[in-house]
């Protein structure tokens, strides 16, 4: 009579937790869906990226019957960005596998994503609160804690024609103040517009997100929060989106086996860089912390 064994590896496939990471990755994160996910980088050489950005031609101009018309250089800026590895690890004994309480496999892919995902997050939010790079847009509203005038002022920085669409991302900390604000639109008053996770109100046509992952300016006290066009104006800008996420190599898990201590070893790691793509589409606001933080 054969005997049916269950072995370590039957429980443990590489192969399965990757798909499963990689399809969890996107619910626990809420920065990366409003970024683009690059796959172009997959199987390429090199550990460095040029992100190219291309300066708006001007408006057509009037040319009269029979003149010809004048030419204009098209140019572009660009910034290069290093590609990174995270990476985390965790030992499962064969006793814990098999008669571990719960399931000590599915939590083990489950906190292997969470952590991939968070480090991807933080990395985005890190791009889009960059003071120093080049050609990003930023509001100073240090003088004041974040308000409804404050947002609204921060905004017109885009200066846009249209109130085009956009996400804000806020300190917890700051929550408070904007939901005592008479003009802040809680998402319970409109729960079946709520598009982007997280996502707890709105202020003039912009969605506020709250993320611990806000950076603090510890020299002038104030809280960096990005604000991001979720919309394209196609008459002056391309379809580069505000945020892009370079993958090199997606999520990729492996195992090693301890066989004199009968425990398995899983690793899981994630290639890519992050980067923000178009400068137009993101205004970093500066406002102040409360006083008794």
């Amino acid at each position: 009579m054969a005997r049916n064994i269950t072995k370590i590896a039957d429980l443990i496939d590489p192969e399965v937790m990757a798909d499963m990471i990689s399809a969890k990755l996107p619910n626990k994160i809420r920065v990366t869906p409003f970024a683009k996910v690059d796959t172009t980088l997959e199987g390429a050489e090199g550990d460095t990226i040029t992100v190219p950005s291309f300066n708006y031609i001007g408006d057509a101009e009037d040319v009269a019957e029979g003149v010809e018309c004048g030419t204009t250089k098209l140019t572009a800026g660009s910034k290069k960005t290093k590609v990174k590895k995270a990476m985390k690890a965790v030992e499962l004994t064969d006793e814990a596998v098999l008669s571990g309480h719960g399931d000590p496999v599915g939590e083990a892919t489950n906190q292997l994503g969470l952590s991939i995902a968070s480090k991807v997050e933080n990395d985005c939010i890190d791009a889009l609160s960059d003071e120093d790079a080049d050609g990003r847009l930023k509001y100073d509203g240090s003088a004041a804690e974040i308000s409804y005038e404050g947002i609204v002022d921060a905004l017109d920085v885009f200066e846009e024609e249209v109130n085009g669409e956009k996400a804000m991302f806020v300190h917890p900390k700051q929550v408070t103040t904007l939901r005592k604000d008479p003009d802040f639109i809680s998402a319970d008053k409109y729960n079946q517009q709520v598009i982007l996770r997280g996502e707890i109100g709105m202020i003039a046509n912009t969605r506020i997100v709250p993320s611990r992952r806000v950076k603090e300016d510890s020299t002038t006290n104030c809280y960096l929060n990005p604000i991001i066009k979720l919309e394209t104006d196609e008459e002056t800008e391309d379809e580069a989106s505000a945020l892009t996420i370079y993958i090199k190599r997606d999520v990729n898990v492996e195992t090693e086996r301890d066989t004199l201590a009968r425990k398995t070893l899983i690793s899981v790691d994630e290639i890519y860089a992050t980067a923000v793509s178009n400068d137009s589409k993101v205004v970093l606001a500066k406002f102040l912390k409360k006083k008794t933080e």
